[in-house]
């Protein structure tokens, strides 16, 4: 399993990668690995609002389909319009090219409940057992 040490996790299996007051969000490398063959990815508008723990996107594999959590609460800025032609790049590059969403950060201390890097994977270790 491949993580990003510069990324905060949640259980959900997301991850946040902050940039200045703004962050990047995407499903991590265990996630990709769980759903098999991404074969779509529904993505939320730009401008729309979400808080901590709102589903803001739909990963659908040749497996299922799987619900994506908001990790922090924020205002989406961007979407990553590559994943609409190419919903391969998750299984690819999750840390990478297949972003999902590029945040403000509405508040900043929700960072402080999500694991870092090796916490995850002790999380995900424990799932595993």
């Amino acid at each position: 399993m491949k993580l990003d040490p510069n990324c905060r996790y949640d259980q959900e299996h997301e991850w946040v990668r902050v940039e200045g007051d703004e962050a990047l969000i995407g499903i991590t490398d265990y996630a990709q690995d769980q759903l098999s063959d991404v074969v779509y990815v529904e993505l939320p508008e730009v401008g729309d609002t979400f808080d901590q723990g709102d589903v803001f996107a739909v990963v659908e594999s040749v497996k299922t389909a799987s619900d994506v959590y908001m990790p922090i609460s924020g205002d989406i800025l961007e979407i990553n319009e590559a994943l609409e032609d190419s919903p391969e790049l998750v299984n690819e590059d999750p840390f990478g090219q297949a972003w999902f969403v590029r945040i403000t950060i509405s508040d900043p201390s929700e960072l402080d409940a999500l694991m870092d890097a090796e916490a995850y994977r002790a999380y995900v270790e424990g799932l595993d057992e």
